[in-house]
């Protein structure tokens, strides 16, 4: 096989880097560089970049804290990004590389948040079996409640009752490119009400990827008599459209508000989508779920999918040596 090159990203790769990223077989637009550096100055970048003669064939987004490569922690998903042309055994040897290369540079570890397959254009699961190749740890696994929107789900009565009471109350669901009401008046109080957390975007932060990524991340808000009383921002990709946060004030029960919002999504705005991801509802590294929150979006039909991360040590890219028969 051909030589393979891996060289550290740097702002010199920026147009490349995005172009691979939109023509390859398992990212989305959070892989592209003005997403991923939207919070640069809270991480240590440390992606990489794999050549194969000279041409690019993988992507391997990532941060650094210390010795430790973390791909990557300000995205919700990593792993090696490759195009559609790429078969199992050169992937083998990408991973071998990456892993080599890290170990090179005194690094004894890296964890990687496998992207869910809901989210990948073609079967995409090399970095699975390369994960098993390496005696990898698994330190955490996530349950996402996902809907099939190509199948015929069905929502459950007590959600439609929701849903019903949002019609009665007269609701409206409008789409805004504001983010303003919503995080002051809706998402910050009840985050720091419930959970005493800040969301992960500030205002400024979603304000900015909102003007990158116009068509990506949206915002949908409910009314009741002019006065805002719900909302989700949405972050939309080629195949799921995906809840990033859900909110609402006191009045969710007695209006029906996020019955009625996502009802009207699934049923309205998204009829075109493969999949809708309301997230996960996990706590303490996927070890407790809040069985409430995921009964909710059970209810609305959707069923669970995994996200695993793993830990893999540098040294283990002598696995791979003889796997090829």
């Amino acid at each position: 096989m051909e030589r393979i090159k891996i060289i550290k990203y740097t702002s010199d790769y920026y147009q490349q880097w995005n172009d691979f990223v939109a023509h390859s077989k398992n990212a989305t637009f959070l892989f592209h560089r003005d997403f991923m550096q939207y919070h640069q100055n809270r991480f240590e970048d440390y992606s990489l970049l794999v050549f194969q003669d000279e041409k690019l064939i993988a992507l391997f987004p990532a941060n650094k804290v210390d010795q430790l490569i973390y791909s990557h922690q300000g995205l919700t998903y990593g792993g090696i990004v490759v195009d559609y042309a790429i078969r199992l055994d050169k992937f083998i040897a990408v991973f071998q590389a990456v892993l080599a290369f890290y170990e090179s540079i005194g690094i004894q570890s890296i964890q990687v948040k496998i992207i869910p397959t809901i989210y990948t254009s073609f079967p995409s699961e090399e970095l699975n079996y390369c994960c098993f190749l390496a005696d990898a740890k698994l330190l955490k696994t996530d349950t996402l409640a996902v809907i099939d929107l190509s199948t015929d789900f069905s929502i459950l009565k007590n959600r439609m009752e929701g849903v019903n009471r949002g019609v009665k109350h007269g609701l409206i669901v409008k789409e805004t490119g504001s983010f303003d009401a919503f995080w002051n008046e809706i998402l910050l109080p009840n985050l720091a009400e419930k959970h005493k957390k800040e969301p992960v975007h500030s205002l400024e932060e979603i304000t900015y990827l909102k003007a990158k990524f116009p068509n990506q991340i949206r915002q949908f808000n409910v009314y009741f008599q002019n006065q805002l009383v719900a909302g989700t921002t949405i972050f939309e990709s080629d195949f799921v459209a995906h809840s990033q946060y859900i909110a609402s004030n006191s009045t969710k029960n007695e209006l029906g508000s996020l019955d009625f919002l996502h009802h009207y999504l699934l049923t309205e705005v998204f009829t075109t989508k493969k999949f809708f991801d309301f997230g996960i509802s996990n706590e303490w590294a996927g070890r407790k779920l809040n069985q409430g929150l995921h009964y909710w979006k059970e209810s609305f039909g959707a069923r669970t999918v995994v996200q695993e991360v793993y830990a893999i040590a540098t040294n283990k890219h002598i696995n791979c040596n003889e796997v090829l028969l």
